[in-house]
């Protein structure tokens, strides 16, 4: 099979993906989400790996307008502990950085560590693991690179500081995403979904009793606007439940209050990856 990702090998999305399917497939590398949406939809991959959420920065909610607009399916998911490293060229010590080169959400998750040392100057690119690659193939030695282990170990850099991120509980939540097919997993107990109210007084109340009322467990609620509605959004959720028939039932009920009722994917909760390897 071919899996897109988005960023280079050894980024966190790749081990994400190697983990979830095995080294044994191809792998290819996106520099946004959009594209690897893309690439399944147009069937140049089988599966797509995406990040939805952090545990500390939160939604990322420009992903829910990539679902809702590209109509894929969820297939599953799987959490990654997020482990930011330092990383230079062996040889290169700590006194010799000047710049420092990383994905543009780092920074913030490693804000106490950076902050030790205010001369060192923050470059963006668009993902970790290339930045690591960059700084080892240029042979930049007034440079370092934010990154995981395994970039470290790909590109033959050393680390100079092991988890320098400000918090240690660091999960990203990611969706495996391909093309729509209904097939629902015999053992599926997780779902999905979105939906969209009316802008009348208590709609969002009546959609949510319908399922505090039920079998399941409402586990995520993310609005996020509508674009063409200005002041109008749209409700992700993910729910969780014992049987399949929990489920349909509830889905059911919530058809007959909200306006509209769109379902991702019904699959199996994802595992937990703690390291790595």
């Amino acid at each position: 099979m071919k899996i897109a990702i988005q960023g280079y090998e050894g980024s966190f999305h790749h081990i994400v993906g190697r983990n979830y399917f095995g080294v044994e497939h191809e792998f290819a590398y996106c520099k946004n989400f959009r594209q690897v949406a893309q690439m399944v939809e147009r069937a140049e991959a089988d599966y797509g790996v995406m990040a939805i959420e952090n545990s500390i920065a939160g939604s990322i909610i420009p992903n829910y307008s990539i679902l809702q607009n590209s109509r894929l399916q969820v297939s599953g998911e799987a959490y990654l502990k997020i482990t930011h490293n330092l990383m230079a060229l062996p040889g290169v010590g700590i006194d010799d950085i000047q710049e420092v080169y990383t994905h543009q959400m780092v920074p913030p998750q490693c804000a106490d560590y950076l902050d030790e040392h205010p001369s060192w100057r923050l470059i963006e690119s668009w993902d970790t693991a290339l930045s690591a690659k960059m700084v080892a193939e240029k042979d930049m030695r007034n440079a370092a690179a934010i990154a995981s282990k395994e970039a470290a170990e790909l590109f033959g850099l050393e680390i100079l500081a092991h988890e320098i991120n400000s918090n240690k509980s660091n999960y990203t939540r990611f969706m495996i995403l391909k093309r729509h097919d209904l097939l629902i997993p015999q053992d599926a107990d997780k779902a999905s979904l979105y939906f969209k109210i009316s802008h009348a007084r208590g709609s969002l109340v009546k959609v949510l009793q319908q399922m505090e009322d039920s079998a399941i467990n409402l586990s995520k609620l993310q609005s996020y606007p509508i674009p063409d509605e200005p002041w109008h959004y749209l409700f992700h959720v993910d729910m969780e439940f014992d049987a399949i028939s929990d489920y349909v039932k509830v889905i059911d009920r919530i058809q007959h209050e909200a306006d509209g009722v769109y379902v991702y994917g019904v699959y199996k909760k994802g595992s937990w990856i703690e390291s790595e390897k």
